[in-house]
């Protein structure tokens, strides 16, 4: 298990050599200069688009409309580069994570798995290429959900911090009835989110569930009655969370995704050392003195 003190050190380093906007130097300005992020100067994938619908927040959607956004391995080597470049861009501070109306993904795509063996499988560590990118992204990531969410499609939105939908969207993890399991956490990540009872009834049924449902069993943070409203939702709380520090914002979503980990007592202590670290941030001084202040627009310094 890990320790608090061990995963408060990693916070602190990690800080200490994360660029800073407010104090890059010269050879930071440079290195940033070389990949400007805005929607009409990144590069052009094939099975994704990549856009910054509004200030700080950016966005990638799945593109494969013919597929209805299956998942494969050229989509997910471009979906890791996209989120990795907008993760490492200072003016992102939250990632919005969509498909299409009629799909965010229905899953994997079979064609490129149906012929796979055990050994090669095996020694290829087939899919983990899927499951590791969005896990580890320093800033908060919001999934919205339209349409089919189904086997790695399931898998890809539980892996956001954030997931919203509409309601009539359908999840499901229904590979039960191709023979296999799911093999990119959705049993692990499934089953926290609503128990190990309902997670047992949709993996060994392989039925779906509704958007609707995926809320009210705890697995979505909100549904929404259609897509415009889902979009429009997932851009106002990407807009609020980069609106906020970002120091602050990475130690919360930090010691969230660490009360899946630990203990209750270790996490309990990790949570009070990030609190007492966040101290020694520029960012703590500012917020605490406009509240002081009455000044409800910080300028936060992201230092």
């Amino acid at each position: 298990m890990k320790s608090s003190a061990l995963l408060v050190r990693r916070f602190i380093s990690s800080r200490a050599s994360s660029p800073a906007p407010g104090r890059l130097t010269a050879q930071l300005w440079a290195k940033a200069a070389g990949y400007r992020y805005s929607s009409t100067s990144a590069r052009t994938y094939e099975n994704i688009l990549v856009d910054k619908p509004v200030d700080g927040v950016g966005q990638v959607t799945l593109n494969r409309p013919k597929a209805l956004n299956a998942l494969s391995t050229p989509l997910f080597k471009e979906l890791n580069e996209a989120l990795q470049n907008l993760d490492d861009d200072p003016a992102i501070r939250a990632i919005i994570i969509a498909g299409s109306e009629r799909a965010f993904a229905a899953g994997a795509d079979i064609k490129e798995m149906k012929d796979l063996t055990f050994s090669r499988a095996y020694a290829t560590n087939f899919i983990q290429l899927w499951s590791t990118t969005i896990t580890n992204l320093n800033k908060p990531t919001i999934a919205a959900v339209s349409g089919y969410a189904l086997g790695g499609g399931c898998e890809l939105a539980m892996m956001a911090d954030i997931l919203y939908c509409t309601a009539d969207a359908k999840f499901g993890q229904p590979e039960i009835k191709l023979g296999v399991i799911p093999g990119a956490g959705g049993s692990q990540r499934l089953t926290r989110a609503v128990g190990k009872a309902k997670a047992m009834e949709i993996i060994l049924t392989g039925k779906t569930f509704s958007g609707e449902e995926a809320e009210k069993w705890g697995l979505a943070a909100k549904s929404f009655s259609n897509f415009e409203g889902l979009m429009n939702g997932a851009k106002e709380t990407a807009s609020i969370i980069a609106g906020h520090s970002m120091l602050a914002t990475k130690a919360a979503k930090e010691v969230v995704n660490q009360s899946q980990e630990l203990a209750l007592g270790e996490g309990v202590k990790f949570e009070r050392r990030l609190f007492h670290a966040l101290f020694g941030s520029q960012d703590q001084k500012v917020g605490m003195e406009a509240f002081a202040n009455k000044d409800k627009d910080p300028k936060w310094t992201h230092e």
